[in-house]
């Protein structure tokens, strides 16, 4: 599976973990608690509301209450909009008309409009925000629905109103009108590692485009496997146990890379200009979960059984400190930076932590305590937008 992020005119995509590695990964620690209120079901919408005949997928005739059969060709009126419901301290959630068993998967907003987001998931779920996120509406795009493949869109990103969308089987999808239309990018099947990271692969192959996706240049000369055979006399633990692909990666703002082994023995980082992944021994223990960038350059590290470290100073390092948290037992997922001194880590079972320091210290929000879910993903378009994103449709909207 890959994302794939815009920066100075490029795009530049990265693998990321699957659903089904995530609950690979959280079975053993992540117990969801007693199941907490259902979103309430959509109710038909008055045919009065609107005189206009709108075509749906067969994805989104779920939508619709009926007790009768449906066919798979068109019907009136419009889908309900999913709207934020239960406030949780600094949080609060939003209920979203996605089918039961979608895994979200990625957010991503316009930069020139920045109450228009976007959110993916399995089953090839795309869904659309006017208003910042407090309300999502379905959308379709018909050149992913010309064909009978369930496409589950990995990531997106914006920059300008130019967006792109991954997804796998191997798709390409971009915009130039923030996200009005999206028109399909032909995919080669001639690249090394999992279709769907056709720019990066998950075997550390990195490309990038500088013409909207029609051709693209290689910034690694070597795939993981490569380096770590021509390196492996340098000491690197559990370098011979690699199975070829990343289990996490992640991007700083300057273009830098982290990626995790995929059994997580061992951690990797990319600077732009080098030719090749520079591998890493782990500085812990305990196996490598997760890791990212802090906002102030240095990088953060998730433990399985959930550890947290930070780097000692900024920059690439092996050095790591472990920082003590409340995690009850349950795993830590990831790290969402919303400032300098602010970040938020969420976990198993509605772990949310949050740190005003800088990361020296966290304390644990309780009120999402009662969101039955793993959450598994942080991430903040800036300081007064941010999200959290969890398993069984769960999203998390940040209001402060």
């Amino acid at each position: 599976m890959a994302s794939l992020q815009l920066c100075d005119g490029y795009l530049l995509f990265k693998p990321s973990v699957s659903p089904r590695l995530l609950s690979q990964r959280i079975s053993h620690r992540l117990i969801p608690k007693a199941s907490a209120s259902p979103p309430p079901s959509p109710s038909p919408s008055s045919s009065s509301s609107s005189s206009s005949s709108l075509s749906f997928s067969r994805r989104e005739l779920l939508y619709q209450s009926a007790a009768v059969s449906l066919s798979l060709s068109s019907i009136v009126g419009p889908v309900k909009e999913a709207k934020a419901d239960e406030q949780l301290s600094e949080w609060e959630r939003v209920f979203l008309p996605i089918d039961p068993g979608v895994v979200l998967l990625d957010i991503a907003f316009v930069p020139d409009e920045p109450s228009r987001g976007f959110l993916l998931g399995t089953r090839q779920t795309l869904l659309e925000t006017k208003d910042g996120g407090n309300t999502w509406n379905p959308r379709s795009i018909p050149s992913a629905e010309e064909e009978d493949f369930n496409y589950r869109f990995n990531s997106i990103s914006f920059k300008g109103k130019q967006g792109w969308i991954i997804g796998k089987p191997a798709i390409l999808l971009y915009t130039a009108d923030a996200g009005e239309n999206w028109d399909r990018i032909p995919l080669s099947s001639q690249l090394p590692g999992d279709m769907s990271a056709e720019m990066v692969t998950d075997e550390g192959a990195i490309y990038v485009t500088s013409n909207k996706g029609y051709n693209w240049k290689a910034a690694i000369q070597e795939t993981v496997s490569a380096t770590l055979n021509r390196t492996v006399s340098s000491g690197i633990s559990g370098a011979s146990y690699y199975t070829g692909t990343f289990s996490a990666v992640n991007r700083s703002p300057d273009g830098r890379y982290v990626a995790v082994s995929s059994r997580g023995n061992f951690f990797l980082t990319w600077e732009p200009g080098q030719p090749y992944w520079q591998p890493h021994n782990r500085a812990v223990a305990r196996r490598i979960q997760n890791m990212g960038w802090r906002a102030d350059g240095g990088l953060w590290l998730l433990v399985r059984g959930g550890g947290l470290y930070l780097s000692k100073g900024t920059g690439i390092t092996e050095d790591f400190e472990e920082v003590p948290v409340q995690s009850r037992g349950f795993g830590i997922l990831d790290v969402g930076y919303r400032s300098e001194e602010e970040a938020w880590a969420a976990g198993g079972s509605g772990i949310l932590l949050r740190t005003r320091n800088g990361g020296k210290s966290w304390n644990r929000d309780k009120a999402a305590d009662n969101i039955a879910a793993n959450l598994y993903a942080v991430k903040f378009v800036d300081d007064k937008k941010g999200f959290v994103l969890g398993n069984d449709g769960v999203l998390l909207r940040y209001v402060g």
